[in-house]
């Protein structure tokens, strides 16, 4: 030990010495260079080196000069360079008006350099400064030398100093290593080297050669020894010694023993796959107080039966996985990925399900399907080897998955790097399973009611034992479970096809001409059952337009046939031109009566109601009549920005048998205003209620002023969370416009006879102003009929007016209730043709009431009578003489 230590302490003093004469010869050559450098630098600088180099004799200028400097300086030479590289000075006169080796280029573009040279003293350290002219031109050089043995170093002066020092050192390394022997021996407690060799031996066997786990810890649960046993059981990492038992990745309840402190005899633990025997004691009198030695044995060979019982056990668990976690959805996609996820990694480490295309499209099966789509891929570790999700597969007779559709059974292959009959499918992507560590496969047929759905493949890779007969079984039972949850997924999604389609069916397939409003509209299926939302737009007399939107309550087909009735129920009542709270009034009769026929069939499809919101809109006045049956209110966006939910009093749903009168709401809206009627599926979710969907409409819309129904239903869709709604999504959007004043002619009519000719001058001349000319006779001949009979058989007052939208409307307004009736005069009647022949003119014509009497109208076409299969107004008029 003291030859170790004197060792040392003459290493530290050696290398402090040699850093001292390395740091002494560094200091040396910083010293020349910069005497170097300083001296030509003021050589250079000095009045009257540039006119010198200049001159006609520069080195009897410069020589004395040059000589004087380096002597004053101590310097071994002071040369001076012209522009040609020639010395003009130096201290061996036989080198002067030689040329110098001095880097000239550098100097030249006026740079400073700076260079160790060895010369005929030794090394030296050389300085060269350019000489410039007033106007920076370089004319020369100067240059000046320094021996670095000339210069004497302050590192050089203290090596006495370190000398002593490290004698200083050996005799306190002396008296060191005597006071540690006697430390030494304290602690080894007097044994000499044999015992300690001893010693050593029998703690190396207990580390590396004893097959029992022994570890001692101290009082603040830090590992002071762990023997090899013990890191291979406990899966210690080797490093383990001085860490705190926290610091481990041991098993929470081993952890908790080992920190308790508290005495334990043959405790059962487990740590993966060994079952461990812990037992625990204090260490003796003589070491640390607190510390505690662990033994840890390995019993796991003993409870070979308990392991069976185990492996059953968790047959049981994935069973009951199986059972609990696969047909959640009614979705045929996930509830193959829930097969796949309820058996991995426990039973397999890869599972592939694979089913008839029929399956996926939710129709029958006939069994004859030889051609598969991989549905799901699942496993412990991504982009396995097999055949990637949506891959059609058309299995090979010899491979496992083809012999279980035919058979039935599943088919075991333990061994698959030895199958060829598996490889023969596709050889390549077999040499890349079985490279990627696959060795073990069972297949199992997917069979329901006697119909095979697909086949589920399960693949084992990180467990090295093969499947066995036991694990067949095993399969076999999972896939006769999932095939239930296969088919029922499949009868649904068959179902909610069916009804999708019926619904989408009974939609609008197309919008109807008109120029009130501008249109857009979107409907999404729920994303379980298919609902019963519709929308309409319904062309109404007078340029206006219906703008509907309903829900029916209940999901499946009997709510998509129910929306196609009342849909039906809408379109017949808006013919009649009744206001919306007769409107809403008639569907909820209908509605009770629906109830009631299901109700007497006992078939179990009550209608239990609807919700309707019926709008009409007129783009003449601008006014919008509103009522609403147990709907959600309608968004208006006004072209200033701002969305209001308009205050419309709200009544029960349709067909509760409430009893309650319907309300209509009039609210004058301005042009380019958007209405937006939805159902109760835009606004409502898992995650908010009505209110806070409102408030996400509101945003949505919210300060975009100009823009149109298309782009209104683009910001409305995406701002409610959730791709897949949980309810139908039914949405109609429709943004106003207004007739231009110019498009509109309206006159009040007396009560006389004569008034008749004025009209339909009036007419005449409106229509030419119109570019209408060509249905001018046909229009005079409507007016004529409509204004007649309005001043002989109607009240005051009496008010026509024309409306030039995409048809011609003729309206004829009186404050008579009394309808009139069409029908078909004898030969011998003198009138009762006037309204035959305003049918046979008119495109359509009808009445509607109004609060203070009625409105007889019609609707010609732009093109006129002399358009392809329109009415001749002479031979209609001829027609009813004709004999």
């Amino acid at each position: 030990m003291f030859l170790l230590q004197l060792a040392v302490v003459l290493l530290l003093a050696g290398g402090a010495v040699l850093l001292l004469l390395l740091m002494s010869r560094q200091e040396k050559e910083r010293e020349a260079g910069s005497r170097s450098l300083a001296l030509a630098e003021g050589f250079a600088d000095a009045p009257g080196t540039a006119a010198a180099i200049e001159s006609d004799h520069p080195t009897a200028i410069l020589q004395p000069r040059a000589e004087k400097a380096r002597k004053g300086a101590d310097v071994d030479f002071v040369v001076v360079l012209n522009r040609r590289g020639t010395r003009l000075t130096h201290p061996l006169s036989d080198r002067i008006g030689k040329r110098s080796s001095a880097r000239l280029p550098l100097l030249l573009r006026g740079e400073t350099v700076i260079e160790k040279r060895t010369g005929s003293l030794g090394p030296q350290v050389r300085a060269y400064v350019p000489v410039r002219r007033a106007d920076g031109t370089v004319v020369g050089a100067v240059g000046a030398g320094v021996t670095i043995a000339r210069i004497n170093s302050a590192a050089a002066d203290r090596l006495p100093l370190v000398l002593t020092a490290a004698g200083a050192a050996v005799v306190l390394t002396t008296g060191g290593a005597a006071l540690l022997s006697r430390r030494l021996l304290r602690q080894t407690r007097g044994l000499g080297p044999a015992e300690i060799t001893r010693l050593y031996e029998h703690h190396d066997a207990v580390l590396h050669s004893v097959r029992e786990g022994v570890l001692i810890l101290d009082a603040d649960g830090r590992f002071l020894l762990a023997n090899d046993e013990a890191q291979r059981l406990l899966n210690l990492p080797a490093d383990v010694e001085g860490r705190t038992v926290a610091r481990t990745d041991l098993p929470a309840d081993i952890a908790e023993l080992l920190t308790s402190g508290r005495e334990a005899t043959d405790e059962f633990r487990t740590v993966g796959e060994r079952t461990l025997l812990i037992s625990q004691r204090p260490t003796g009198a003589g070491t640390a107080r607190g510390s505690r030695v662990a033994t840890v044995r390995d019993t796991t060979e003993l409870l070979d039966a308990s392991t069976r019982a185990e492996t059953a056990r968790r047959r049981l668990e994935v069973l009951h996985d199986v059972g609990t976690r696969i047909g959640t959805t009614l979705e045929v996609p996930r509830t193959a990925q829930e097969l796949a996820q309820s058996t991995v990694p426990r039973f397999a480490d890869f599972v592939t399900v694979d089913l008839a295309e029929p399956v996926l499209r939710g129709e029958e099966v006939h069994g004859t399907e030889r051609e598969l789509r991989r549905v799901c891929v699942e496993g412990i570790r991504g982009n396995p080897p097999f055949y990637p999700e949506g891959e059609l597969i058309r299995p090979v007779s010899s491979t496992p998955q083809a012999q279980g559709l035919i058979t039935g059974r599943a088919i075991l292959e333990p061994a698959l790097a030895d199958a060829p009959g598996w490889q023969a499918q596709a050889p390549d992507r077999a040499r890349r399973i079985v490279g990627d560590g696959v060795h073990s496969l069972i297949s199992a047929p997917l069979n329901a009611r006697g119909v095979l759905l697909g086949v589920v493949s399960f693949w084992r890779s990180e467990r090295p034992e093969p499947f066995d007969e036991d694990d067949r079984a095993l399969a076999e039972e999972i896939a006769a479970r999932a095939s239930v949850s296969l088919d029922n997924a499949r009868r649904y999604t068959r179902e909610h096809t069916m009804a999708v389609t019926l619904q989408r069916s009974l939609m609008p397939r197309y919008l109807p001409v008109q120029e009130a409003v501008e249109v857009a509209y979107r409907y999404l299926p729920a994303e379980a059952g298919v609902g019963g939302d519709w929308f309409d737009v319904i062309p109404l007399s007078g340029g206006r337009v219906a703008l509907v939107v309903g829900d029916v309550v209940g999901h499946g087909l009997h709510a998509a046939a129910t929306m196609g009735r009342l849909r039906t129920a809408v379109h017949n009542f808006s013919a009649l031109d009744l206001p919306p709270e007769d409107i809403l009034g008639h569907l909820d009769e209908l509605v009770g009566r629906m109830d009631q026929e299901h109700g007497a069939g006992g078939d179990g499809l009550d209608v239990t109601g609807a919700t309707c919101l019926y709008a009409v809109y007129d783009p003449v006045t601008g006014d919008c009549a509103m009522a609403r049956a147990g709907h959600p209110p309608a968004g208006l966006a006004l072209p200033d920005g701002r969305v209001e939910f308009p205050d419309v009093p709200v009544s029960p749903p349709l067909g509760t048998g409430s009893g309650l009168p319907f309300e209509t709401a009039v609210l004058r809206l301005p042009a380019g205003s958007r209405l937006i009627l939805y159902t109760d599926g835009l606004i409502e979710s898992r995650d908010h209620d009505i209110e806070t969907g409102l408030a996400l409409l509101r945003a949505a819309v919210a300060g975009q002023p100009g823009i149109g129904a298309e782009e209104t239903c683009e910001l409305l869709l995406p701002a409610q969370p959730g791709a897949r709604p949980r309810d139908d999504i039914a949405l109609l959007v429709a943004r106003t416009e207004r007739l231009a004043p110019g498009r509109i002619a309206e006159w009040n009519v007396p009560s006389d006879g004569a008034a008749v000719g004025i009209v339909r001058a009036r007419c005449t001349r409106t229509l030419g102003e119109w570019g209408l000319e060509e249905i001018a006779f046909t229009t005079e001949l409507i007016l004529s009929e409509l204004v007649t009979n309005a001043i002989r058989y109607a009240r005051q007052p009496v008010t026509v007016r024309l409306i030039h939208s995409t048809s011609l409307i003729c309206e004829v307004f009186d404050g008579s209730a009394t309808s009139p009736h069409l029908r078909r005069a004898q030969l011998t009647d003198e009138g009762g043709r006037g309204l035959f022949l305003v049918a046979q003119l008119a495109d359509r014509w009808g009445t509607r009431y109004t609060a203070d009497g009625k409105v007889i109208w019609t609707e010609q076409s732009l093109n006129g009578p002399a358009a392809p299969g329109g009415p001749d107004p002479v031979g209609a008029l001829l027609e009813q003489w004709d004999l």
